[in-house]
């Protein structure tokens, strides 16, 4: 694999020119006025760079439901957004990725079809504990559970005994779980109410699962990783109070971080009654004065992912707002839509740095001598057209928006994106995290 040299890197260096070179795949110098040859050489002098994003929470559906995506174009996706590493869901596939063999199956079409570098979720579900050491050594990156309905028959919620189970058995196997907290009481009685009353608009969709819902869940969640001494993680966390209260949890030694997304600091409850079933997702977008103190939060968030979970169009046309799918298509565009919201490093962090810490991939943080090659380039803004969507579906609650335009995705040191072109090779491969 040849060398490659790209100079005035920002973000590390803080304005000042140096030159990157790159070999074997790997980030091999960081100097001033790099000599020597290389196989191709970047004039990167008019543009901003980032380390790879890694986006550790994706719905590619594959295997069995690729007719929703698929990692061959998601992958393409995630490159065209800056994206060299994704963490893909266990549910929305189908069989979902609860056990060993349907761990192999998703990793078969992932090694087959993706673009990108990736991970792979294991499922904490009713009835599959015994299943959790075999997915801990195909290696998983961690436990993904629901503590209300996933919206997916065979992917049900755990209650809170089993969710303490599986927490103790993930505890004592060094895996970390992540779950979706919403109150599965709360929000099943609400929506009842709803429909029963036959009030079934976007707005009574937010109603029905109110921040209480969230918070409660998080509480519980929290208390059990006390109890078990679990390594904890938020999904999606949709407003500050629930930011502050993992940060109030860490500071008093629970191993807990969360996340949370785009749509969330960007979105509000008012554009989804706008925009309707595109902007549907679980939890909900919230108010404006939420969405604020969720930005004035953000330094005690510890990563940011997409959660990108699209579905053919017909799933988004219904005239029960409760039977709508709830996701939101967001892999391609999880770094432009923040570069102009979050300071660059901070963003670099929540993107890239701070997942690495995280999920244990370490080859995989910053661009640092011996690292993984995993570079973002960009430059002046472009506006978001149904053409410009790698998705299989053209959909995306931001068409229109006028969005920095990443011109350059690099994967350990070779381009998978530029200008708009795509690498026909696939590049990805399996993301192993290394466990304590």
């Amino acid at each position: 694999m040849g060398n490659a040299c790209v100079s005035d890197f920002d973000l590390i260096v803080r304005g000042r020119e140096r030159d990157i070179g790159i070999a074997d795949g790997k980030f091999a110098a960081i100097e001033t006025n790099l000599s020597g040859r290389a196989r191709e050489e970047i004039d990167a002098t008019t543009m901003s760079l980032f380390p790879g994003a890694i986006d550790s929470h994706v719905h590619f559906n594959e295997p069995g439901r690729t007719d929703w995506e698929g990692f061959e174009t998601g992958s393409r996706a995630a490159a065209a957004g800056g994206t060299t590493t994704i963490f893909d869901m266990p549910l929305n596939a189908h069989p979902p990725t609860i056990d060993g063999s349907s761990f192999d199956a998703k990793r078969a079409a992932a090694e087959k079809h993706s673009l990108v570098d990736f991970g792979l979720w294991g499922g904490l579900v009713p009835g599959n504990l015994n299943q959790l050491e075999t997915m801990r050594d195909r290696g998983i990156v961690g436990l993904k559970a629901f503590m209300c309905n996933s919206g997916i028959s065979d992917f049900p919620h755990v209650d809170l005994p089993a969710l303490r189970e599986g927490m103790r058995i993930a505890a004592d196997l060094g895996l970390l779980v992540a779950v979706h907290a919403e109150s599965q009481e709360m929000t099943e009685r609400l929506t009842q109410e709803k429909i029963a009353g036959n009030t079934t608009t976007v707005r009574d969709y937010l109603e029905s699962r109110p921040i209480e819902a969230e918070l409660e869940a998080i509480r519980h969640a929290i208390d059990l990783a006390d109890e078990t001494r679990c390594r904890l993680h938020i999904v999606h966390v949709s407003c500050g109070r629930g930011v502050r209260m993992v940060a109030d949890a860490r500071a008093n030694g629970v191993d807990v971080t969360c996340e949370s997304c785009p749509h969330y600091l960007l979105l509000t409850d008012t554009d989804m009654e706008k925009l309707g079933a595109i902007a549907k997702c679980a939890p909900p977008l919230r108010a404006k004065a939420d969405q604020r103190e969720l930005s004035e939060s953000i330094l005690d968030l510890t990563t940011i992912g997409s959660d990108h979970s699209p579905s053919p169009p017909q799933m988004k046309q219904r005239g029960n707002f409760f039977e709508v799918w709830g996701g939101i298509p967001g892999v391609q565009h999880l770094l432009p839509l923040l570069i102009d919201q979050v300071p660059k490093e901070q963003l670099a962090r929540l993107t890239n740095e701070n997942v690495a810490h995280r999920f244990g991939i370490a080859e995989k943080s910053g661009i640092r001598i011996g690292k993984d090659a995993d570079l973002a380039m960009f430059d002046d803004n472009d506006v978001v057209t149904t053409e410009s969507l790698r998705y299989r579906h053209q959909q995306s609650p931001y068409l229109g928006r006028r969005l920095p335009r990443i011109t350059r995705t690099i994967l350990r040191g070779q381009t998978i994106y530029h200008d708009g072109r795509l690498a026909v090779r696939k590049m990805g491969k399996l993301i192993r995290p290394q466990r304590a």
